[in-house]
């Protein structure tokens, strides 16, 4: 929510308008957001008496039905889309389709939208909501640990274009937001640990607090997905709790005073000067958390070399990296990337590296500026011959994206080629000859039948 005040004073050529605008939005942590004795979300709904939700595919199959019964119990009627938003799919066809479906709806100016799912699906939503109308309300319930700990917290909303990553885009705050950590539970590992590199992002350069309690916990806290999974010993959970909160909390601290990204010195960029460029090079993709990982070990080397790392510190942090099961490096990362990616993101910080890298003591950063590529390449040496004193040579464990991030596919067909075909009235359903199982999918992801 946002209020906006402006003066309008003549001059001597015109007019100068100065405006402010007020940016309001909460955040509840609430486990079991969809369970019938938490009226929290349905009280937003309480007036409208209906609700369109955006959600991934994945989660209406584990969630559906109890989302469904939660929203009868409270007398709200209840529009899903379902959607299969991967990496490759993070587009305006799929933003779009999204359009569709409020069209449909007819959604209200100020009628929250809720959306539900990880980082892209709130990415792509959000955009839509900020595109209708202009200004379209939305409420958004994370459910990857990306989406809790990183999405979330920023108001950015984007699609990608072409090989460019998030580059089409706006600034688009929620009326709300809820944290809900049990759907954590139903989690691969993998995303686990792909959302584990936000929290060594924030903590290293911002809170030496939770970089121990991930130092001390690091493997217990994978494995149980924040203690969510299974019977972990209570320290285990207690300091989930408190890695998670910390690293929201230093996460909006940072953010709110700079929502646009006016100031472009920023701490929580640390990890993002190369990646954005490196993370959609290797095929298939790397996993976001995998490419900051291997910016930020990149940049712990470089910080380390130029004397504001101690060797300690920098042997802490890529070693907290390697147990986690992250990448530190890749084949692709090589001279010719760090020059691409370079000239890419000094257009995006207006002609300066602005390179975040994290300094001793621990939990503070500085920004590197004065870095000429000689020495970013007699750094890069340096790492990769670093690399090979830790498992791996310094890979990663399940650093790719799988179907899941890149777009589903069903039978070895991309599912964007069949939804496509399935709302082309000229194509006749025979000629798609899914199996049963592929239909059912078919129909629960578009509503579309895919019967002969």
């Amino acid at each position: 929510m946002s209020d906006f005040n402006a003066t309008v004073e003549p001059t001597k050529t015109g007019f100068a308008v100065c405006g402010y605008e007020k940016i309001e939005y909460d955040f509840e942590f609430l486990d079991g957001v969809f369970q019938i004795p938490n009226p929290q979300l349905a009280a937003s709904y309480t007036t409208w008496g209906r609700c369109l939700a955006i959600m991934d595919v994945n989660i209406y199959n584990l969630y559906g039905e109890q989302i469904e019964k939660y929203f009868e119990h409270y007398e709200i009627e209840l529009k899903t889309h379902r959607t299969m938003i991967g990496e490759k799919a993070k587009s305006m066809d799929t933003m779009l389709s999204i359009v569709d479906s409020m069209v449909e709806f007819g959604v209200y100016r100020k009628e929250p939208v809720l959306v539900v799912g990880g980082g892209l699906v709130t990415d792509v939503a959000g955009f839509a909501c900020a595109t209708y109308r202009r200004n379209t309300n939305y409420i958004r319930i994370p459910t990857t640990v990306i989406g809790l700990i990183d999405a979330s917290v920023s108001i950015k909303v984007a699609v990608n274009y072409g090989d460019y990553k998030n580059r089409l885009g706006a600034y688009h705050a929620p009326i709300k937001t809820f944290l809900d950590f049990s759907f954590l539970r139903t989690l691969p590992e993998a995303q686990i640990r792909n959302g584990f590199a936000e929290l060594i992002k924030i903590s290293s350069c911002a809170h030496k607090g939770t970089l121990d309690l991930l130092d001390e916990f690091c493997e217990e806290i994978i494995s149980t997905a924040f203690g969510r999974l299974g019977n972990p010993h209570a320290p285990v959970r207690a300091a989930a709790d408190k890695i998670c909160r910390a690293g929201i909390y230093e996460m909006l601290r940072l953010e709110t005073p700079n929502l646009h990204e006016i100031m472009l010195d920023r701490v929580i960029a640390y990890g993002h000067t190369w990646s954005p460029t490196h993370e959609l090079v290797p095929d298939p993709p790397l996993r976001h958390g995998h490419a900051i990982s291997i910016d930020m070990a990149y940049s712990a080397t470089l910080s380390h070399l130029s004397g504001h790392l101690s060797k300690a510190d920098h042997l802490r942090l890529l070693n907290l990296f390697s147990r986690a099961g992250l990448a530190m490096d890749h084949a692709s990362f090589d001279e010719q990337l760090l020059a691409q990616a370079t000239v890419a993101i000094l257009k995006t910080r207006n002609g300066k590296l602005r390179a975040a890298v994290p300094v001793s003591p621990m939990g503070v950063c500085t920004f590197l500026n004065d870095v000429t590529h000689d020495d970013m390449c007699a750094a890069l040496k340096y790492h990769k011959d670093l690399m090979k004193q830790f498992p791996r040579d310094g890979a990663g464990l399940d650093a790719y994206v799988d179907s899941s991030d890149t777009g589903y596919t069903l039978e070895g067909e991309p599912i964007e080629a069949m939804i496509q075909k399935l709302g082309e009235e000229s194509c006749p359903r025979s000629a798609l000859q899914p199996s049963e199982p592929a239909r059912e999918m078919l129909t629960q992801a578009t509503g579309l039948s895919a019967q002969a």
